[in-house]
């Protein structure tokens, strides 16, 4: 069974309603049958053997034990705990009877009214173990302790054992229940029982049943001490509310109650994790006022703030005034915090820097501090320095934990590196440590990222049959799989196992379900899951009606979408800039582009600016109405605003100014070109990975410049010569004849522009010799090289300071048909400035006068 998500539930005590337990649950728990008494008579002679001390001389009675003779001999034993514990050993140590749970209880309730408390804990903890393995049994559990209290009229002491045992086990559901039922029968629980559930459920999340719990614990006469009160400001904090937990603190002041450090340092701590910096100082100054010494855990929480603002250098200078003042003792977690801060802000330097000091002082580099930097290093997209920490961890006595091999799971599937991925899983086996529904999760993930979807399906069967209880993150990963596999039959079939498993209430999964079906055209279903998501009283999200927007408007029924758009708002959701994209798209194809600038104006008023994606759009539905006008515009708007346009936009605006015959200006746009992130490989810090991977990025970088060239209905080459342009113009160089070789094998005929492209990237590079072969090979196609690409080569020898074959090479310029131009003059101008040769620099600067040339 999935654990459910559920909110805390609304007490109301004057009505004294159970607290988790529904009533018609508790009338459907069976009761046990006694429907045959044993004989009175072997009732009397066993009870009267036991009594004796003679528990040995019940085996010449030769009877069965069963259920229904241990509970009616508990039962006349009720007031002679030594014979009804004899008598429960006896039946334990039986080869084919256990006891069940109802004499359990029994024996509990006589046990703590003889006040033999260690015999009664170690039963409870029997009980538990045994016969509460699930929610329904735990239940049943709790009734037969309470119909036998009301049988027997004791022990209240029982009850509390139970509510304190639940507590203690994170059975939360169980413990409010034997609280509320305590309640009924009028009986208090002890100031321990109430402290330990009271932590629990802020512990579990349950603030708001915390808060309630205790309103119940005041009316009940209970006096809290300082425990509780440190509780309930917890309780108020975790809540999001600490102005109200501020508030708690100044009655319990007034009211007399003793507030000491533990109290303000829940105040400090809440103040933290909202990263409120200046809140917590001033509860520091409201300490110092009150004459409340603050101690480790106060500093610890004030630095804790710091990180979470990501001011870590001011939480390190408050680590030094911890050590400069006497009675601070300066642990692993303040260097542990301290290290994990410098990781979240990327100070990786400074991580291990603090690191090693903490080692320095005698202090020992625990799991927590190896975890982070392993953590901080795999978001820098440091993989290799990762797997350093990660291997070196026992170098400081520490196993990693499954956390470690989490994170270092995660920084290898955000590389698509899936076989060492795989491989780390199973050394995470080798090494005794159980995969965790994050482990699969991850995995998952990586594996549905990179395409191998097969294997994703048989991770997903591998995770339930393990009894990995999947969650929300695990479903709506597969969820996605099967879409992107473009398996709609088999994602409704999931969906339906998704809703059987309780994720009826999970906004994430059902905005997954819509944005699938939607991006797959079936516009019609995804309406149909989202009313269901309004009937079953999930509130959909402005992603929810995004997606159901954008599926319309790919249809191309935009008043469908404007409708979706119409109905958010009265939510009072605000339409995103996503949303607006979405909606200019629908109008273009629809054929309404008149309402597009109407459309623009909206979104300014509310405050939204065009993004990336937003000129994309526009300048792709001009180029199809044929306003390139419009479209070249907005192409150098977005340039002058910051943006830079991506290789779709560029390709796109491109190919309708070929298709014109406006050749010079998508030359102009050609020159723009610059920083394509057409491979996602170069994020890779590591170059063995990057040589691995390059291969196949450069295939799918292939086929998507087929599917651009189809959509553009553009001649390939043209398509390819601006990938090409653009990688060698980002420095690209390796990327672009690996791309180029493919293209090649594909068909593809390079032109001058193809070459003159590479040779220009050669030179920049340094790479004059490749630069030379590629102009070589030029030549074999009988492709004549023109005075840019000599150029780029001069410029290229030029920046090498190897001036002399320039030269040759600037006075062969003629007898290839070629004369110098003014770049050709000034660039080897700046060369003889740049080695300090002036002379020749000035003769230069007279021949181009001579030539003409400005």
């Amino acid at each position: 069974m999935f654990p459910l998500l559920r909110k805390p539930i609304p007490l109301s005590f004057p009505s004294r309603r159970t607290l988790h337990l529904s009533p018609i649950l508790l009338r459907n728990i069976p009761q046990h049958s006694n429907s045959k008494p044993p004989s009175p008579d072997l009732l009397d002679r066993i009870s009267r053997l036991l009594l004796l001390g003679r528990p040995a001389a019940l085996s010449r009675l030769r009877f069965p034990l069963s259920d229904p003779l241990t509970d009616a001999l508990l039962r006349r034993l009720r007031l002679h705990p030594a014979a009804a514990l004899a008598l429960f050993h006896l039946a334990a140590q039986q080869p084919n009877y256990r006891p069940h749970a109802t004499s359990f209880c029994l024996l509990l309730h006589i046990l703590a009214r003889a006040k033999l408390f260690p015999e009664a804990r170690s039963l409870l903890h029997q009980l538990l173990s045994l016969h509460c393995t699930n929610n329904y049994r735990a239940f049943a559990v709790c009734q037969d302790v309470f119909s036998i209290y009301k049988e027997f009229g004791f022990s209240p002491t029982l009850l509390d054992m139970l509510l304190k045992a639940f507590a203690e086990r994170g059975m939360t559901r169980h413990a409010l229940h034997v609280f509320d039922e305590m309640c009924r029968l009028g009986r208090t629980p002890s100031l321990r029982s109430c402290n330990c559930l009271l932590a629990r459920l802020v512990r579990a999340g349950e603030g708001g049943s915390a808060l309630a719990v205790f309103e119940q614990v005041l009316k009940m006469g209970i006096v809290p001490d300082v425990f509780m009160i440190s509780i309930v400001v917890n309780a108020h904090c975790r809540e999001g509310k600490v102005d109200c937990a501020e508030r708690f603190v100044e009655k319990m002041e007034g009211m007399g109650f003793e507030v000491n450090v533990v109290v303000y340092n829940a105040l400090v701590g809440g103040y933290a994790c909202k990263g409120d910096v200046g809140e917590a100082e001033r509860v520091l100054s409201l300490m110092s006022k009150k004459g409340v010494e603050r101690n480790v855990v106060t500093w610890t929480l004030l630095m804790k703030s710091y990180c979470r603002q990501g001011r870590v250098d001011e939480a390190e200078r408050l680590l030094r005034k911890m050590e400069e003042g006497e009675g601070n003792f300066v642990d692993d977690r303040v260097y542990g915090l301290l290290v994990d801060g410098y990781c979240q802000v990327g100070k990786m330097d400074d991580a291990v820097r603090i690191r090693d000091e903490m080692a320095s002082v005698g202090l020992r580099v625990n799991v927590f501090v190896c975890n982070a930097l392993v953590n901080g290093y795999c978001k820098q997209g440091g993989i290799g320095r990762a797997e350093e920490v990660f291997r070196g961890m026992l170098d400081w006595n520490v196993r990693p934990d499954c956390y470690s091999y989490n994170t270092l799971l995660d920084g290898y599937c955000r590389e698509g590196r899936m076989k060492e991925a795989l491989m780390l899983c199973e050394e995470m086996l080798r090494e005794g440590i159980d995969p965790s529904v994050v482990t699969y999760n991850t995995v998952l993930k990586g594996l549905v990222d990179v395409g191998s979807y097969g294997d994703a399906l048989s991770l997903w069967r591998s995770m339930v049959e393990r009894d990995v209880v999947p969650n929300e993150v695990s479903c709506c990963t597969l969820l996605d799989c099967f879409f992107k596999m473009g398996d709609s039959d088999g994602a409704i079939m999931f969906w339906k196992e998704i809703l059987g498993r309780g994720f009826t209430n999970s906004t994430v999964a059902f905005n997954t379900m819509i944005g699938g079906l939607c991006k797959m055209g079936k516009v019609v279903e995804a309406k149909v899951v989202f009313d269901r998501m309004n009937e079953l009283g999930c509130s959909p999200d402005e992603i929810t009606y995004r997606a159901l927007s954008a599926g319309y408007c790919k249809t191309g029924s935009v008043v469908e979408a404007f409708r979706i758009k119409d109905m958010m708002e009265r939510q009072t959701i605000s339409p995103s800039i996503e949303m607006y994209n979405s909606l200019i798209y629908g109008l273009f194809k629809s054929r309404k582009s008149s309402d597009v600038a109407d459309l623009l104006v909206e979104l300014r008023r509310r405050g939204l600016s065009p993004n990336t994606v937003t000129y994309g759009t526009l300048i792709y539905g001009w180029c199809n109405e044929g306003k390139l006008d419009k479209a070249f515009n907005l192409y150098f708007e977005m340039i002058e605003r910051g943006f830079s346009p991506n290789f779709v936009i560029c390709s796109k605006i491109v190919s309708s100014l070929y298709k014109n015959d406006r050749i010079n200006e998508a030359t102009v746009i050609l020159d723009k070109m610059v920083d394509f992130d057409l491979l996602t490989v170069h994020k890779c810090t590591d170059k063995s990975v990057k040589n691995d991977f390059t291969s196949l990025e450069a295939q799918r970088i292939a086929d998507s410049l087929d599917k651009i060239a189809i959509c553009n209905s553009l001649p390939n080459n043209i398509v390819y010569n601006i990938a090409i342009y653009g990688l060698g113009k980002s420095g690209k160089i390796d990327e672009a004849g690996t791309v180029l070789s493919i293209l090649l094998s594909r068909g593809f005929i390079p032109d001058n522009f193809t070459y003159g492209a590479l040779i220009h990237a050669c030179s920049a590079a340094g790479d004059v010799d490749g630069a030379f072969k590629l102009r070589n090979e030029m030549l074999e196609r009988g492709l004549i090289p023109n005075i840019t690409t000599y150029n780029a080569i001069i410029n290229g020898l030029c920046k090498l300071g190897n001036m002399e074959r320039a030269q040759r090479l600037f006075r062969k310029l003629p007898q290839k048909g070629l004369a110098p131009n003014a770049v050709t003059y000034n660039i080897l101008i700046s060369g003889y400035c740049r080695i300090g040769n002036l002379n020749e620099a000035s003769n230069l600067r007279e021949k181009m006068i001579e030539e003409g040339i400005s």
